[in-house]
């Protein structure tokens, strides 16, 4: 073998040397929700062939119910990733739902948008300012305005649901489509891809990644960490109004039980997802899916005849399954 002839097979060996390193590095984590997505769908597209699983119209409709879990999970992910948390969505949905249906009685479609929009913002604000000004933990601030806001949705209506009737209002949040294509879909579309650029390609998303990852290290670096703090707890607050208005727009109707039973839901999608529980990573798409396996798995174990008590536990110890593997710690070298 000649010199050149030598030169090649080192650079050939070198190259085959750097790519086997770089796979050794891949996290096979970060991939457990994209492959439990595929073997979920693949169970019940076997199993539940002849009960209409496959159908345009069933996985449409899972489309349909997750989306505004999906919406939340969005906003949750900035949250997390910022080192904080937000236990007052499942509240804020119901309140902001509430609020949106009472006020498009009176007042009209723009009014009615504005109003339950608010209601997120508003909310959001006040736990943004408790954790940054008071510097009190997000975990028991927003624990306490979830009970807060919980109470203020029984109070306002007295226990009682608020039909929504303006067609323009259901049309665009949740009943409507375009063209043959689900408004909701759409919501979800949106709402995935802008989280994913702000989040991936903004100096703010770079920011919210940075304080969760360190937040001694942010500060020194000249990052408002209390600007950036608050800013994530308005926009969770103001996506999962969003997701109120959505699910009053879908069923036609607000009550203060809406949103009730999905904050482990949205949790539970954003850390199968990816998104780290303390902060320093998150992935918007990651969140998607999660939230997608968690709609296919109420779909499938109902199609499937499961009992209530039989679908918790079936998606508890999948969940565990998956959290498990998603967030488990590696040895120490």
């Amino acid at each position: 073998m000649g010199v050149p002839d030598k030169v090649q097979a080192l650079r050939h060996g070198g190259g085959l040397t750097a790519a086997a390193v770089r796979f050794r590095r891949v996290d096979p984590r970060l991939y457990v929700v994209y492959v439990a997505f595929v073997l979920i769908f693949a169970f019940f597209a076997i199993t539940l062939r002849h009960d209409g699983f496959l159908s345009s119209l069933n996985l449409l409709n899972i489309v349909r119910q997750t989306t505004p879990v999906t919406v939340m999970a969005v906003g949750l992910v900035f949250v997390l990733s910022a080192g904080e948390i937000d236990l007052s969505i499942g509240s804020i949905v119901a309140f902001s739902s509430l609020v949106a249906a009472k006020t498009l009685e009176s007042h009209g479609l723009l009014a009615g948008v504005g109003a339950g929009l608010g209601v997120g913002v508003g909310i959001g604000a006040v736990n943004g300012l408790f954790v940054t000004l008071l510097r009190l933990p997000s975990f028991l601030v927003t624990l306490a305005t979830m009970g807060l806001v919980a109470g203020l949705a029984r109070w306002v209506t007295d226990l009682e649901s608020v039909a929504v009737v303006n067609q323009t209002f259901t049309n665009i949040f949740g009943s409507g489509d375009l063209g043959r294509v689900p408004g909701l879909l759409i919501w979800a579309a949106v709402v995935v891809v802008l989280g994913h650029l702000f989040l991936r390609h903004s100096r703010f998303g770079a920011h919210v990644v940075a304080i969760g990852d360190n937040v001694a290290a942010a500060r020194a670096t000249g990052i408002h960490v209390a600007r950036v703090k608050f800013t994530v707890l308005v926009l969770s607050g103001a996506l999962a109004s969003v997701a109120g208005l959505l699910y009053a727009g879908r069923i036609q109707s607000a009550t203060y039980t809406l949103g009730e039973s999905d904050l482990l839901t949205v949790i539970a999608a954003v850390v199968i997802g990816g998104t780290r529980l303390f902060g320093g990573a998150g992935s918007i798409v990651g969140a998607l899916v999660g939230s997608l396996i968690m709609g296919m798995l109420n779909n499938g174990l109902i199609l499937m005849g499961l009992s209530s008590s039989q679908q918790m536990i079936a998606q508890g110890a999948i969940l565990l399954v998956a959290i498990s593997l998603t967030l488990r710690e590696p040895k120490a070298a």
